[in-house]
């Protein structure tokens, strides 16, 4: 089986192209720029004829679309939001289309943020009541519905909180952060689940040798939990004694785009699938800190 695999440059699409290659399978990556990787091309997804040409060539079995704009405060700068909808919205339908005409599956990885995060229910894979609260999510919803829309053989995959070795994420981020201060503050208002991109590879290869198409969520077991308390736990694994101080969103202040407070995503629909959920969160944590060696 062949897959094409987009933005390998980033945490998951790195995670993926280490997964297939593990298992055999005949990888080609792409990003823009150069790639690390014995099959690699440089594609710009933004660019609908060299995408179209360049699927046409490869002819792969399956496609991996991690490639997408994920800098989500600074998608909501004015001169940002027109790039920000040709990557995420735009270049996922340049995919879908190549995908199309050369009849291969598609796997895109969305976002929690397609919706407002509004109540405590957790959202299932196939609610359609979409109320993105920022530019990214927004875009994100945009590419869903192109692909959903071209496409019959899809993978949708929602995920949130991301975090991987290959790239910034939050444990690293605050990592560094404790290191430095006596204190920090984090808040505790907005729950949902973290998504270990090591965790998800594994599982989004399985995905594709199937034809179990359609809507999934996928982030790491063990309940859920505001980013207060997993700061918490990566400090305490890591051994940093630093103070958090849990904060209201509000308290917090600092991000330009607003964030869904309900993150929950209800994942029962992969076992329903047979599929093998993700690793309780805490172990991914312990995965992370010691691939990462921070």
């Amino acid at each position: 089986m062949k897959v094409f695999v987009t933005g390998v440059n980033g945490q998951l699409g790195h995670d993926v192209m280490n997964e297939l290659n593990k298992r055999g399978f005949a990888a080609v990556g792409s990003d823009l720029g150069e790639g690390n990787y014995a099959s690699y091309v440089p594609l710009d997804i933004t660019d609908g004829e060299a995408v179209m040409r360049t699927l046409k060539e490869i002819k792969p079995d399956a496609v991996i679309h991690c490639a997408a704009w994920t800098a989500v405060d600074m998608a909501e700068d004015d001169d940002k939001v027109g790039h920000v909808r040709s990557v995420n919205a735009g270049g996922t339908e340049n995919i879908a289309l190549a995908c199309k005409a050369v009849d291969c599956k598609m796997l895109y990885l969305s976002t929690d943020y397609v919706f407002d995060g509004g109540g405590t229910e957790p959202w299932k894979p196939d609610c359609k009541d979409y109320k993105p609260l920022n530019v990214y999510g927004q875009t994100k919803l945009e590419g869903e519905l192109a692909v959903s829309s071209i496409l019959e053989k899809y993978f949708i995959v929602r995920i949130a909180w991301v975090l991987g070795l290959n790239g910034k994420n939050f444990i690293k981020t605050m990592i560094n952060v404790g290191k430095t201060h006596g204190e920090v503050r984090v808040v505790n208002d907005q729950i949902g689940t973290p998504t270990y991109t090591y965790d998800l590879s594994r599982l989004l290869v399985d995905m594709i040798v199937t034809e179990k198409y359609g809507y999934y969520h996928a982030t790491n077991e063990g309940g859920y939990i505001s980013w207060y308390d997993f700061c918490r736990e990566f400090y305490r694994q890591y051994g940093l004694d630093t103070k958090v101080i849990p904060v209201t969103t509000a308290e917090y202040g600092l991000s330009k785009a607003a964030r869904p407070f309900n993150s929950r995503l209800d994942k029962s629909k992969l076992a329903e699938n047979g599929f093998e959920p993700l690793p309780d969160w805490k172990d991914a944590v312990k995965g992370y800190l010691q691939e990462a060696k921070l």
